[in-house]
């Protein structure tokens, strides 16, 4: 008998850990090869592993609501054949327990205790980013102590710590009573509902700071004429639908002509390593998609500078809908360059929208609403009535200037005002 170690596969960038969510089968059940063996679930999506091979799952490493790191053993698998190493000399995890995946999941430490870090507690990104931008070093960060699960670092201990660092007490203010705090009426409590945040929105809430202090964001506006985008698609949607079977959305036309621009434009399409730029060669389109529980979802459009129209609104409209139903792949949420969210939908005139790191920029789309312009001629200006949409491009100021910002933008403009009405798709 040889013993087959189950990895926490990697899951794309930036996704550095994963919550086991439910085992699927029973310790000592036997599995099929590519038979699912575990749930998991991070900040973009549910997914589910598979038994690399067949056999009889003997130990599992990690409890339901537990949180292995990309590369750590989580399973093995006891399959045929010649014997091998021991298990315990194989396994690089938190502990080398035998855990039944029915067994009860330990309850969470009171927020009153604290526990000292040790060095290999995960610290997220936003702890990495704080103790970074503060110059604290190893030695430092081995005394701070960690009241989250299991010991973990919160952004609530860095700024504990840092506080302390930066201001010691003084004679004076040693041994002064903390001042009492005023205490909330009964009234006023019952009129306040806590609602906990979910896993999700946990994760996306710390990803979001993190780009916050990770690039110094910087926002362009435009505003571009879709009167003849919209005339266009008006007098086209009925005959696409029935002869692709598929809706015909503006999304399409204006992934079509940022695809085009970024090709123009690549430094856009980039992400940043240290005092390194990565350009990127394939052009895959983030699609910002509001899920029904609130929270947002960025499936990808791979190789999106190769796709016809049509296969643009195929794309859009498959991964929308599978996104909203929590079926999309892990591969369908990994890999993006350049994001793009649409607030448009929600009848928002522009925004300011956070970069989804490690990439540089994100767009985002407007309402299209109907506005009285100037319209500029030989024979004089005049006042019309044009669908106008105003696009924003948040930008990493490290590394793209309000040049290249700019340029990319005027050129999304121009693209989308002189779209070809006379095509067909």
């Amino acid at each position: 008998m040889r013993n087959i170690e189950v990895i926490l596969p990697a899951m794309g960038e930036g996704i550095i850990d994963a919550t086991i969510t439910k085992w699927l089968v029973a310790l000592g059940q036997n599995v099929e090869e590519d038979t699912p063996i575990v749930e998991i679930a991070t900040d973009k999506v549910d997914s589910e592993i598979p038994a690399p091979a067949a056999g009889k799952l003997t130990s599992v490493l990690f409890k339901e609501g537990e949180i292995p790191k990309v590369g750590q053993v989580i399973a093995i698998i006891e399959v045929e054949g010649e014997e091998d190493t021991p298990i315990a000399s194989k396994v690089n995890s938190k502990t080398s327990e035998v855990i039944s995946p029915t067994s009860s999941i330990p309850e969470n430490k009171s927020a009153g205790t604290t526990q000292p870090i040790s060095s290999d507690i995960f610290l997220s990104p936003l702890v990495r980013s704080i103790a970074k931008e503060e110059n604290v070093s190893n030695a430092e960060m081995a005394t701070v102590r960690g009241s989250g699960v299991d010991g973990r670092v919160t952004k609530e201990d860095m700024l504990s710590f840092l506080k302390s660092r930066h201001i010691a007490p003084t004679k004076t203010t040693q041994n002064k009573p903390t001042p009492a705090q005023p205490t909330k009426s009964s009234e006023n409590l019952q009129e306040i509902e806590v609602v906990p945040m979910d896993r999700m929105r946990k994760i996306i809430a710390d990803h979001m700071v993190m780009s916050k202090q990770t690039s110094p964001h910087v926002t362009s506006f435009i505003d571009v004429d879709l009167t003849g985008i919209v005339k266009w698609r008006d007098r086209v949607k009925n005959d696409f639908q029935k002869k692709e079977g598929q809706k015909l959305t503006y999304t399409p036309i204006f992934f079509e002509a940022i695809a085009k621009a970024i090709k123009e434009f690549p430094g856009i399409n980039a992400s940043v390593d240290g005092d390194r730029i990565l350009l990127k060669k394939r052009i895959n389109l983030g699609m910002a998609t509001a899920l029904p529980s609130g929270n947002l979802i960025v499936p990808v459009i791979k190789n999106a500078e190769h796709l016809s129209l049509t296969g643009m609104a195929f794309a859009v409209n498959d991964l929308a809908e599978r996104a909203r139903n929590n079926n999309l792949l892990l591969d369908e949420i990994q890999g993006g360059t350049f994001t793009v969210t649409n607030l448009g939908a929600f009848d928002t005139l522009a925004g300011t929208p956070i970069i989804n790191q490690p990439q540089v920029a994100i767009l985002a789309i407007g309402a299209i609403k109907k506005t009285p312009v100037v319209i500029e001629s030989e024979l004089g200006d005049t006042i019309g009535i044009r669908s106008i949409a105003i696009l924003s491009l948040a930008y990493d100021h490290r590394v793209v200037d309000g040049a290249l910002g700019g340029m990319f933008l005027r050129r999304i403009k121009t693209l989308l005002e002189q779209f070809d009405t006379n095509r067909t798709y």
